[in-house]
């Protein structure tokens, strides 16, 4: 007896100890780091900011209006990425509980003066938002609403109301949240039109249901806001419209230019005299490889152009690869100041190893020019946008540590990368071999007609790549200023790979008809004419403003700022393609004759 009772206290001693380690267990793997909760847990929940929504670049703290606050505010430690996304997270009175619901939760009662409902008024006014974030899923709701025509005899005019109650619906999935929403219940408003004193009761009520969502695709949500069907008909249009183009295209440049090219290399290879006076660009052999004038500052924009094509790239696999995706908080924009400052090496590289096929000094400056030809105006320009927003108090402006930081990152990384790459391409230099060999003075360039100077060119090539992407660069607008996410990263490859072979055909095609008049000045003509894209999809972004709601003088600072540089980066990157597309083709062409 005494071993069976002995024998009974071990087995519920040990059954204790095994559902104390258990529970140990349970609790320490249910935290907020690992998105993992037990039944009553908190779980993190942030207000952001407030902002218009026909402005998506003009935003300020939640607690710019006067809602319910916690005592003391804690701002949440935030990545670098983070602040320059423009995301100031705080704390809240909120509590929602894992898998507790809550029904007409008192979150506080406030008494509102004259002036604090003057600022209600002119948020509903402008159909203000709020944004927070639960467990790193984000969520949004309107602060009130505003009925154009009042139901009371008597009355005229719009009636303004600010929403007091918001009801959180949120599904889980085992121990993890897996989706949320806040809807601001219209049932529960206070009219806020006249200037008077009021009392505020602010609740809020909270449902849970579970989802059989896995935790892994709970950002799918977001994703599959931009495919409906409509989205998915306009994707695939412009895709045939940019593929039906690159055909037209490579048709034109067959009968015409391939054919005459292959007529007029038959006339050098057979030596007749009198026809080969007929091919023009035969002349010019002695001159066609003579290096273009302000060489340092071209060998910068060739630099930078390759440092941007570069980045476009790697931002590319980072979207394939799933680090890059909608509400990362900051990655995008963290991911362009390290990328760009990581490949300065290439910019650095580029710019001194062409300018050293010509001459064997002043590659210096090449590489200083690389260093400033977009880096100085994207500062200039974000220095500008920051003073706008700090003056209007907006999230946008840069803390003074981040501005450090950026402005450090540049001394003591980009630099000494940029002078590195500058080093390497100094010590690896190599000459540059010529087909033919460069007369000693430039041959005299015949008069042209207006439509095969620059300016006419540059129209052409810039209209005829522009009308390929217009659809998708509609696209891209309206996930950038529209709240619309753009999810899908493969037509937009696919979209820039084509973009890139129309630039490199076109550039060729121009470069041929330009040397078939004997102009051989086509070194800056080819990256003028490439880059002249840029110069379209800048105009359609004036385009876009101008037919979208967006009306704040800091959306507009924002918005032609960030497009400005955005087009100019386009400008580099295109015309550096367009210039080694045409670089080989004239390599070719010389290379296949007699050069007498």
């Amino acid at each position: 007896m005494i071993i069976i009772m002995c024998k009974t206290s071990e087995i519920i001693a040990l059954t204790v100890v095994l559902s104390a380690l258990s529970l140990i267990v349970h609790s320490a793997t249910a935290n907020p780091n690992n998105h993992r909760y037990n039944v009553g847990d908190p779980v993190p929940l942030f207000v952001n900011k407030v902002g218009p929504l026909n402005n998506p670049s003009e935003t300020y703290y939640y607690y710019d209006l006067p809602f319910c606050r916690p005592d003391p505010l804690v701002l949440k430690k935030e990545s670098f990425g983070e602040v320059l996304n423009g995301d100031r997270l705080t704390n809240a009175l909120y509590e929602l509980k894992f898998r507790q619901d809550k029904t007409r939760e008192t979150l506080c009662q406030k008494k509102f003066k004259v002036a604090e409902v003057a600022r209600f008024r002119g948020a509903v006014i402008d159909d203000f938002y709020f944004q927070m974030y639960y467990d790193d899923l984000p969520l949004w709701g309107f602060v009130g609403k505003v009925e154009q025509e009042s139901g009371i005899l008597g009355e005229k005019g719009p009636k303004y109301y600010l929403f007091k109650h918001v009801q959180f619906d949120v599904l889980y999935n085992g121990d993890q949240v897996i989706e949320i929403r806040a809807f601001s219940d219209p049932n529960y408003v206070m009219d806020i039109t006249e200037d008077v004193e009021i009392d505020v009761t602010f609740t809020y009520s909270v449902i849970w249901n579970e989802s059989s969502t896995k935790f892994k695709d709970r950002m799918g949500k977001y994703s599959r806001a931009s495919l409906v069907p409509i989205r998915q008909q306009i994707h695939w249009f412009s895709f045939i419209n940019s593929v039906v183009i690159i055909v037209l295209l490579m048709g034109l440049l067959t009968l015409l230019f391939m054919r005459r090219l292959k007529n007029d290399m038959k006339k050098c290879a057979d030596g007749d005299e009198e026809e080969d006076k007929e091919v023009g660009w035969k002349y010019i052999h002695g001159d066609v490889f003579r290096p273009p004038p302000n060489l340092s500052l071209f060998c910068a924009v060739l630099g930078t152009g390759t440092q941007l094509l570069t980045l476009v790239f790697i931002l590319f696999g980072l979207a394939f690869l799933g680090v890059l995706y909608p509400y990362n908080r900051g990655a995008l924009l963290a991911s362009l100041l390290w990328i760009y400052t990581i490949t300065s090496v290439i910019a650095g590289y580029t710019a001194s190893s062409f300018h050293n096929q010509f001459a064997e000094g002043g590659w210096e400056w090449s590489v200083r020019l690389a260093g400033l030809l977009y880096l100085g105006p994207l500062l200039v320009t974000g220095l500008i946008l920051n003073i706008v927003a700090t003056g209007l108090r907006a999230t946008a402006a840069l803390p003074f540590g981040t501005i450090t930081v950026i402005l450090l990152v540049c001394p003591c990384i980009a630099i000494p990368l940029l002078a590195f790459g500058g080093v390497f391409g100094y010590r690896h230099r190599s000459e540059f071999e010529a087909p033919c060999a460069t007369k000693r003075y430039p041959r005299e360039i015949p008069p042209l007609a207006w439509y095969r100077k620059t300016p006419c060119q540059m129209f052409i090539a810039g209209l005829l790549s522009f009308s390929a992407i217009v659809l998708e660069l509609h696209h891209l607008y309206a996930s950038m200023w529209g709240y619309k996410i753009c999810t899908l990263p493969g037509i937009l490859f696919i979209t820039f790979v084509i973009l890139v072979i129309l630039t490199a055909m076109i550039s060729v095609g121009l470069t041929y008809i330009q040397l078939s008049v004997e102009d051989h000045a086509w070194w800056w003509r080819s990256v003028l004419c490439g880059g002249s894209t840029a110069i379209f999809m800048f105009g359609y972004c004036i385009y876009f403003y101008a037919r979208s709601n967006m009306n704040s003088f800091i959306q507009l600072s924002f918005f032609i700022g960030y497009n400005a540089c955005m087009c100019y980066a386009f400008f580099l990157i295109l015309g550096t393609i367009s210039f080694h597309a045409s670089l080989m083709f004239v390599r070719h062409i010389y290379h296949a004759v007699k050069s007498e």
